[in-house]
């Protein structure tokens, strides 16, 4: 039995973040590039996912698709720079719901999140997910 090659600190930093892929949007006129998330910017789109007022803590899910996808297209392939700022959520939340969703679900897949995940997160605030807003 061959033992492992146990990764160093510097091979793990140098991997770059994972590869864009091409998603054709005809809705929009074109195709955008989707990446899936960091983990620094998962941890933003779980937060998004809380709100709380007081001591009180409840699921956000409105326009939960727009803010995954703002996070998650890029310019090009290769540089990884943001399409939307977080300003421009709602009005990407306007668009289609059928484009939409073709990109969340690459989105997604590419981040490794489930909608077990983000029924997970709803349970654990007491929510149940089907009783949310429906203005995802």
């Amino acid at each position: 039995m061959e033992t492992p090659h146990i990764l160093s600190r510097d091979e793990i930093l140098s991997v770059p973040t994972a590869k864009a892929v091409l998603v054709e949007v005809s809705e929009w006129g074109g195709s955008v590039y989707v990446r899936g998330l960091t983990g620094r910017e998962r941890d933003q789109f779980e937060l998004s996912m809380i709100e709380t007022r007081g001591k009180s803590r409840t699921a956000n899910l409105a326009n939960m698709r727009a803010r995954l996808v703002a996070l998650c297209t890029v310019g090009a392939e290769e540089n990884g720079k943001h399409l939307f700022a977080m300003t421009d959520i709602a009005l990407l939340g306007d668009k289609g719901a059928d484009a939409l969703q073709r990109v969340y679900a690459v989105a997604q897949t590419k981040s490794g999140l489930s909608s077990a995940d983000v029924e997970e997160l709803t349970v654990e605030l007491g929510e149940d997910q089907s009783a949310s807003s429906g203005s995802s």
